[in-house]
């Protein structure tokens, strides 16, 4: 039997974020899925070089991967409507673990244990969720910037807000992130040298 649930996954790309903006180039979530990867796998890195700490760097960019699916069923939500009161907050959180549980119900039954716990994390992955979330702020900062190069200052309050809430979380390898590594977003390739 045919499952569909690797094809609809692919679908991250047609689902565009930051919809109450102005975007000069629009980002999707598959886009800013591999951004958030890349930047978990490497915070998990810095924490357990830096830090002490001992998690899995492949793991969390595997998690960080699954970490906005239930979008294709819901929508980018805007952070503004998402958050805007409890209740709205609550019933987009049923709405997503909702979303969550159909995506896993594509899955073949040999595979829905395995990948059900990225789509609808596990308690055994708690340790990881603030890394995940931290990475998806420094993402979503990266495109901030993104806009700001572009001359678009639309972005400026979303990434002031950004890098507040980023902070608040005070996580010492986020911190580094945004110290060592966000200044080269502001940067040309060839200003890269």
């Amino acid at each position: 039997m045919a499952s569909g649930f690797f094809a609809i996954l692919s679908r991250l790309k047609y689902i565009n974020r930051w919809a109450l903006m102005r975007n000069t180039q629009t980002e999707n979530l598959s886009e800013h899925t591999l951004d958030t990867a890349f930047i978990a796998h490497a915070l998990i890195i810095i924490d357990n070089k830096r830090f002490g700490g001992k998690l899995n760097p492949e793991h969390a960019a595997v998690l960080a991967m699954y970490h906005d699916v239930t979008e294709i069923m819901t929508g980018d939500m805007p952070t503004p409507v998402k958050y805007f009161n409890a209740d709205l907050k609550k019933a987009y959180k049923v709405a997503e673990k909702s979303a969550g549980e159909k995506l896993i119900s594509y899955l073949p039954d040999d595979m829905q244990g395995e990948i059900g716990c990225y789509i609808n994390p596990c308690e055994k992955d708690a340790d990881y969720a603030p890394f995940i979330k931290a990475a998806d702020r420094l993402s979503a900062i990266a495109k901030c910037i993104e806009e700001r190069n572009t001359g678009n200052r639309e972005f400026l309050s979303a990434e002031k807000a950004q890098i507040a809430a980023l902070k608040a979380m005070n996580i010492p390898a986020a911190n580094v992130f945004l110290e060592e590594f966000m200044p080269a977003y502001t940067l040309t390739l060839d200003e890269q040298g």
